[in-house]
């Protein structure tokens, strides 16, 4: 009888730690929950632009023109949020903006650009890298120049205007991150190890042809390097993507776990976006999953000469149409 009461209270006692365990873990989960929402509030930032997109049918039809309540069949007449949601392509623009963070007010130059198109249809995703030297339009401005300064002229919202210009494609996100943040997302995350193709010295660091572990000073060196890449500008932009590729990689360990709150909190003050919370969660969905892990690299060629004593990259008729046709397939607009 003792012996069965005393189980009971065991019994009991084990329930209750249960419990609390279980309320512990749900009160951190939520936490963490609450958390990511936040930052993605702070980082929502959306811009007005020339958004256009083409259907099949070849009708340009302005997203804003969506009525609600009608019946959604014609790709055109969907917002960005409403294309993820019906499992259709999009395209992203990412600009790494080299301005400190992003609070101040000197508007500073889109170090890095890099469009995006992801196509749950062919299971695909297209990274196309643009020379931020590269000789166009600047929409808004009246002048043709280097890519670049699109962002410093008039911020995001020209600077995706300018790309959707020159591709001839609309851009449905966008996502800027602070290249000077670089350094506090990658220390945030205990460091990164990169491969890296060559060695180099940049800042005082040097990196060898290889493995590299790099805190956040010697990440954003090795990001920034140009001028002793045999590949110029197309080499450096390679290694922006690889010391991103190491903080996604750090970011989906354990570890970072316990420290996630200080984590959030660098990608909130260095990072701008038009995605809300919900647009990532339907990324993750089983239409994109497919598509986000088969990736297609492309580079916008293009030949650097001097102009007026400022070197361009001149992109010519052959290699933009290849480009426009390339992205314009991944998005369905033909």
């Amino acid at each position: 009888m003792q012996s069965n009461k005393r189980n009971k209270n065991g019994l009991k006692i084990f329930v209750s730690v249960l419990a609390i365990l279980v309320i512990g873990i749900l009160g951190y989960v939520y936490s963490i929950y609450a958390n990511v929402k936040d930052t993605m509030d702070t980082a929502y930032t959306p811009v007005e632009v020339e958004t256009f997109r083409t259907t099949n049918a070849g009708t340009v039809v302005d997203s804003s023109e969506a009525a609600d309540g009608e019946s959604r069949t014609d790709v055109g007449a969907l917002t960005p949020s409403e294309l993820l949601e019906a499992g259709e392509p999009v395209s992203i623009l990412l600009l790494g903006v080299d301005t400190g963070d992003l609070g101040r007010t000197e508007q500073g130059r889109s170090d890095s650009m890099v469009v995006v198109t992801i196509n749950p249809h062919t299971q695909k995703t297209t990274l196309l890298s643009i020379p931020r030297d590269t000789y166009t339009e600047i929409v808004g401005s009246g002048n043709m120049d280097k890519i670049n300064h699109a962002y410093a002229f008039g911020g995001t919202a020209m600077a995706i205007n300018t790309v959707q210009k020159l591709l001839d494609i609309p851009i449905d996100f966008y996502a800027t991150v602070n290249m000077a943040g670089i350094k506090e997302i990658v220390d945030a995350v205990g460091g990164i190890a990169v491969e890296s193709p060559l060695a180099f010295k940049q800042n005082g660091h040097a990196f060898i042809e290889g493995t590299n572990q790099l805190d956040g000073e010697a990440a954003l060196a090795f990001a920034r390097m140009r001028y002793e890449d045999p590949a110029g500008d197309t080499g450096r932009q390679g290694r922006q993507r690889l010391v991103i590729e190491g903080v996604i990689r750090k970011l989906a360990t354990a570890e970072t776990l316990l420290n996630y709150q200080n984590i959030l909190e660098t990608l909130s003050s260095n990072v701008q976006t038009s995605f809300q919370l919900s647009d990532f969660y339907t990324l993750q969905s089983q239409d994109y999953l497919g598509a986000v892990g088969n990736i297609e690299q492309q580079q916008l060629g293009g030949i650097g000469d001097m102009m007026d004593d400022i070197y361009y990259n001149f992109v010519d008729e052959t290699e933009l149409a290849r480009v426009q046709v390339l992205l314009q397939a991944e998005l369905e607009l033909e």
